[in-house]
């Protein structure tokens, strides 16, 4: 943001966010979130976090800060613990895209699930809550929280597919075999639409969650932009896809890692904890759920590195090394459909 955007933000917040002091003092992007710009905002009332759509052409349907918006404030109060959200701002004449402002909530961002330097207590509490916290999204009462509308009602899996599988084809640039051998077996094989559908996040991962400064206490789970209405254990399969991923602040997974040396849980081991809080006597097909949540995030990925390739991303750099592991990732959801049953 220039000068001038940063007056005319100014000039808004001190309009449509209540107790707002400015001038707007410091600004700071954070450098992660392919998706949406994220900035942090100093004025004299205190700190703020700005979140807009990316400037450019997009894909419709993404980069959904309205409904970012909207989920957020529905949660205000559950179990679910989330960001203040103060304002949206749906005139691009004010910062040439859409907007909304929230409360800046002081924790700390795990971005690797190994959690070096922590004790072997304090990663299996942290995975805990994680757990715990997942649970509870997928428990919101729908109609008592408004947002019994926040999605089409079934046919969750079904409509996933197709919408990433249109997302895929929109930013592929060259083909990709591995990408076409799952696309098509999870045409294939989609499961009976049975289970019951909840609110889901749509990229659970210990990344999007802020913790307590000095204990495993969520403070605050983030990057709403997938949220809707539908299955359950795709969020599930989220955490599990990216554990089974190279260790780091780059793949953020877990693979070849002595676990329970570490104090983190198995893959099985955290299903059955999600399953014991939702009172479920398993999960059937679950590699399915793996193998779709390997393929949704290398469509995600193919997108970033087209909007690399397009001048769009945040992080051009960053989204070329992430557009790189598609190939990867439709490998590893191939054999995930076997590993998981």
């Amino acid at each position: 943001m220039d000068e001038e955007q940063l007056l005319a933000v100014s000039g808004w917040m001190r309009q449509h966010v209540p107790g707002f002091a400015g001038p707007i003092e410091g600004l700071h992007k954070f450098n992660i979130g392919q998706s949406n710009p994220t900035y942090r905002l100093s004025a004299p009332s205190g700190d703020y976090v700005l979140r807009r759509k990316p400037p450019g052409t997009l894909l419709k349907s993404a980069h959904a800060v309205d409904r970012e918006f909207r989920v957020q404030r529905a949660l205000a109060g559950t179990d679910v613990p989330v960001p203040a959200v103060y304002a949206l701002c749906e005139d691009d004449s004010v910062l040439g895209s859409m907007f909304y402002v929230m409360q800046a909530v002081e924790g700390r961002s795990l971005l690797d699930p190994s959690m070096p330097g922590e004790t072997p207590a304090m990663r299996g509490a942290v995975m805990d809550e994680m757990n715990r916290v997942l649970a509870a999204i997928h428990s919101v009462d729908l109609d008592a929280a408004g947002l019994r509308d926040f999605g089409p009602p079934g046919n969750y899996v079904e409509r996933q597919y197709g919408r990433w599988t249109k997302q895929y084809r929109a930013s592929e640039i060259a083909r990709i075999d591995g990408m076409e051998a799952l696309i098509d077996w999870l045409g294939a094989h989609m499961p009976a639409d049975t289970v019951p559908s909840t609110l889901v996040h749509g990229d659970y991962r210990i990344d999007n969650l802020l913790f307590a400064p000095d204990g495993p206490s969520c403070r605050a789970v983030l990057d709403w932009e997938l949220s809707t209405i539908g299955n359950p254990y795709a969020d599930l399969a989220g955490v599990i896809m990216q554990w089974q991923l190279p260790p780091g602040t780059e793949g953020r997974g877990l693979a070849g890692l002595d676990r329970a040396s570490l104090g983190l849980p198995g893959d099985q081991e955290f299903v059955d904890q999600y399953c014991r809080r939702r009172g479920l006597p398993g999960i059937e097909g679950f590699g399915y759920y793996v193998a779709f949540a390997f393929f949704r995030m290398a469509a995600i990925l193919q997108g970033v590195k087209k909007r690399a390739l397009d001048g769009n991303a945040s992080n051009p750099d960053k989204a070329l090394k992430l557009g790189a592991f598609v190939p990867h990732f439709a490998e590893l959801g191939l054999e995930a459909k076997d590993r998981y049953g």
